[in-house]
């Protein structure tokens, strides 16, 4: 089975800036969990970007907001950015940091809508190219935990503390459909773009007898029912998912939200900044150790763990950090 998407840490370094990029297989499209340093990707890339999701503003969590805004001005695109509460200031102040006189020589319609998210309510600006960047009029709707909802995906976030609110972040797929290239050779057809409208058509439940207009092997067209195509080009599977924890301090009422978070994501991507043995820096810093994040891992029952965000002091050996965390994580430190 192909994975609907790849997650992987921007930073090869540990040390280096908080950002997790989630390209999806088969679209142009891209999600991204806190935008640090964002140099390691290609244009290309952050161009797929269509969703960031923000924990907080410190400078290494948004400084690389600024490069997806520059590649996007030439674009068509609304690039949709989420963050804690105070965010929509934070983007108002990085626009406003920009001269925007030349903003009517753009033809395209780019523009970035921000929400700023609080325990609950979603507070939304859009702002628009076209408009020098001048914040739109604000639409607030209640939080129930869910960010983005589509037909095929959900992202979930829960407001943690790191001194100040924080933002983790769960993305969950609801199923994930695996196209059989016998089934494709069996009725004769091709595949190609008009798979990602036949998923579409899947993920929103669409009437069986809806005609979907599939590509033959022979490069004509064959418009066939959907739910004679997914009788025989699809096997469903369990959906991915993910979590993305990071600048959280390790006590009980943080633990008790990432756990209802992110049990039993696939995969998850947690901080681990501190070894236990300086717990105390970890407190005063607001930051998890280690062993407390393998530990979190182990009571969400996730089956995968990365750590990221080693404090600096640990340089001559991070190793130690990542050993601590794995060690917790199967079940050889403490609870």
């Amino acid at each position: 089975m192909r994975p609907s998407f790849a997650p992987r840490l921007v930073s090869e370094s540990p040390f280096g800036d908080p950002a997790l990029f989630a390209p999806f297989a088969l679209e142009h499209r891209a999600l991204l969990f806190d935008a640090g340093d964002t140099g390691p990707l290609s244009p290309r890339d952050v161009l797929k970007i269509s969703h960031v999701f923000v924990s907080h503003a410190h400078m290494d969590h948004f400084m690389g907001f600024d490069r997806l805004l520059l590649l996007g001005l030439g674009r068509e695109k609304d690039l949709c950015v989420f963050g804690p509460a105070g965010f929509l200031k934070n983007v108002e102040g990085k626009l406003s940091g920009y001269l925007w006189n030349l903003a009517h020589r753009f033809t395209n319609s780019f523009s970035i809508t921000a929400s700023e998210v609080t325990e609950d309510s979603i507070k939304t600006r859009t702002f628009r190219l076209a408009d020098a960047f001048a914040p739109g009029p604000a639409v607030i709707r209640p939080f129930d935990g869910v960010l983005v909802s589509e037909p095929s995906l959900t992202v979930r976030a829960a407001v943690l503390d790191h001194g100040t609110p924080c933002l983790g972040f769960a993305l969950r797929e609801r199923f994930h459909v695996n196209i059989l290239s016998t089934g494709l050779d069996r009725l004769g057809l091709a595949p190609g773009p008009w798979l990602s409208g036949f998923k579409e058509a899947l993920f929103s439940e669409a009437d069986p007898e809806t005609p979907v207009a599939a590509t033959s092997a022979g490069g004509g067209e064959k418009v066939l029912p959907l739910g004679f195509l997914t009788e025989n080009i699809v096997r469903k599977s369990p959906g991915q998912s993910l979590g993305y924890i990071t600048d959280v301090v390790g006590h009980e009422e943080n633990e008790k939200k990432i756990l209802s978070l992110v049990k039993g994501v696939d995969h998850l991507f947690v901080e681990a900044a501190f070894l236990d043995e300086d717990s105390e820096s970890a407190a005063e810093k607001f930051h998890l150790t280690a062993g407390q994040a393998g530990r979190i891992a182990r009571k969400a029952g996730v089956k995968r763990l990365d750590v990221f965000h080693f404090s600096p002091r640990y340089s001559d050996d991070p190793g130690k950090l990542k050993n601590e965390a794995m060690r917790a994580f199967e079940g050889g430190g403490e609870s």
